[in-house]
C-alpha cells in the first residue's frame, strides 16, 4: 500500500444537529469532501467563496465579439473591402468591448 501523506487519524464527536449544522456550511462552501472541509475550516478557520457568473458571462460575449470580429477581418484580407455597414457593425463591436472592460473595473 502506498505511504499516505495525512497518515494522523483526528477523531472528533458531534450532535446529530451539529453535524448538519457543518454539513449545510460544507454544501454552502461547494466542498464535497467532508474531510477537506473539515481541515481547511481547521487550519484556516474560513473559506472564501467567489462568483464568477459576471465574469463568465463577460467572457462569453467578449468571445463572440471577438470571432465576429475575426470574421470581418477575414473577408477584408481575402477580398480587400469593407462594406459601410461592416465598417459601422465593427465600431459598435469594439464599443461594447470597451463597456464590458469598464464595467468589470467599476466591480
Amino acid at each position: 500500500m502506498a505511504k499516505r501523506k495525512r497518515n494522523i487519524q483526528i477523531l472528533f464527536c458531534v450532535s446529530p444537529e451539529e453535524k448538519k449544522l457543518i454539513r449545510r456550511k460544507m454544501i454552502e462552501s461547494k466542498t464535497k469532501n467532508m474531510g477537506a472541509y473539515l481541515r481547511k475550516m481547521a487550519i484556516d478557520g474560513y473559506i472564501v467563496n467567489t462568483d464568477t457568473t459576471p465574469l463568465k458571462k463577460q467572457y462569453e460575449e467578449m468571445h463572440k465579439i471577438g470571432v465576429n470580429i475575426n470574421q470581418i477581418a477575414k473577408k477584408v484580407n481575402s477580398t480587400g473591402d469593407l462594406y459601410p455597414e461592416e465598417k459601422q457593425e465593427l465600431k459598435e463591436m469594439v464599443k461594447e468591448l470597451w463597456r464590458i472592460l469598464r464595467s468589470s473595473q467599476l466591480k
